[in-house]
């Protein structure tokens, strides 16, 4: 490494990247590329970063894999970036693997901080937690100390592990004063603000008020049954049914919830659950077929009663039913929640997150763009969506994810 590429590299790490091209904007070798990619990805120019790393990987020989395997991990970094969660992790794997063979366990660690948190973006917490405890590697830049622990965190309010979350946020605000990166602090202290905003809204004997993450972790693992509008499922303590792929069942049982200790009328409960406005026999034979299935699904959770008018939700034991409502009202709260991190999704990262089609996802994302919450940059294949931050209140309930109580 020559002495301009080493001293661009030290003011990459130091968060300069001007201080960086003034060095090697003139160049064209392999190395130089690489640096000016990164510095580029630092700018926020991303499609151009990605353009010379990939470049630079091209350029660097057969015996220079180590530098190739670097490439990648920067490529896959600026991806990440872009929320351009498509394509196969396997050559990120193979990277790491690589790095770390080669005792270069600084790009090894980034690597596997870079896996890890494109499974959290996909809802995939339980491969992110196996990842986020391969990725802690010894000897490493505190920056990457900092961004294991804000991983660990992000992962903890997730679950909702909120004296978990606390101690990763306090390790990483300690690892990130020690690296100096100003763009980490401000990360962190992000995080630690989600703590104190307002994440759902409680409704409960026709009052509603809102609740901060701490609150709603007290009360999903509480003796209250909560039908749980945020994750879609019914709860009681440690007990956790999920109905969020069965959106009629979930419909019957918000408004079961919705009128707890009355009943709903069965015009109602079929308006609601089959959005149909005439009922006739047929609708009222369908409705019984799903409040079976509804009641297979609570069975030693709760129970459904038949009333004189139409059916009742009664709590096996002897406490309350409540409700968990999103921050944000809506169908498309998901999706917002998505692109409440400020970052240019593409309809493809959207989709693969939300576990929909694209199609799907361009058709919710039209009807949010002429309502005025999103907007588009971009065209064609380069499109992507983007939302104003939403700083009032924290989305993590409602990002894509497996849920479970334990």
């Amino acid at each position: 490494m020559d002495s301009l590429i080493a001293a661009s590299a030290r003011a990459l790490a130091a968060g300069d990247p001007l201080g960086a091209l003034r060095r090697v904007a003139l160049r064209d070798d392999p190395p130089a590329l690489a640096v000016r990619g990164i510095a580029m990805a630092q700018l926020g120019d991303f499609p151009r970063a990605r353009d010379l790393l990939k470049r630079a990987a091209r350029g660097f020989g057969a015996h220079e894999a180590l530098a190739r395997a670097r490439c990648v991990v920067a490529d896959a970094e600026v991806a990440l970036a872009m929320r351009d969660l498509g394509g196969s992790p396997r050559s990120l794997q193979a990277a790491a693997a690589l790095l770390a063979g080669h005792g270069d366990t600084s790009n090894a660690m980034l690597a596997r901080l870079i896996a890890a948190r494109r499974l959290l973006l996909l809802g995939k917490l339980d491969a992110a937690a196996q990842a986020l405890h391969e990725a802690a590697l010894p000897d490493v830049p505190a920056r990457h100390v900092a961004v294991h622990a804000l991983s660990v965190a992000e992962l903890a309010l997730r679950t909702l592990r909120i004296a978990d979350a606390r101690n990763a946020i306090a390790r990483a605000q300690t690892a990130a004063a020690a690296a100096d990166v100003p763009a980490l602090s401000a990360e962190i202290d992000t995080l630690r603000e989600a703590l104190a905003r307002p994440a759902a809204r409680l409704r409960q004997h026709g009052r509603e008020h809102t609740l901060c993450l701490e609150d709603v972790a007290v009360l999903l693992h509480s003796d209250t049954l909560v039908v749980d509008a945020c994750r879609r499922g019914v709860g009681t303590g440690n007990i956790w049914r999920p109905l969020a792929r069965r959106p009629v069942l979930f419909a019957l049982a918000l408004q079961l919830a919705s009128a707890w200790p009355g009943d709903v009328d069965r015009e109602t409960l079929i308006a609601d659950a089959f959005r149909l406005h005439r009922p006739d026999e047929t609708h009222r034979a369908r409705l019984r077929v799903e409040l079976g299935r509804l009641r297979a699904v609570l069975k030693g959770v709760a129970e459904i009663n038949a009333t004189p008018r139409g059916f009742a939700l009664r709590n096996t034991g002897t406490n309350a039913v409540a409700m968990l409502l999103p921050p944000i009202d809506g169908e498309r709260a998901s999706l917002l929640a998505l692109l409440a991190d400020g970052a240019a999704w593409s309809t493809s990262a959207l989709a693969l997150a939300l576990g929909a089609s694209q199609r799907t996802v361009q058709r919710a994302l039209g009807e949010l763009e002429a309502q005025g919450r999103v907007r588009a940059i971009g065209r064609a294949r380069a499109r992507r969506w983007m939302a104003p931050p939403l700083t009032e209140f924290t989305t993590i309930l409602l990002l894509p994810a497996g849920w479970s109580f334990g």
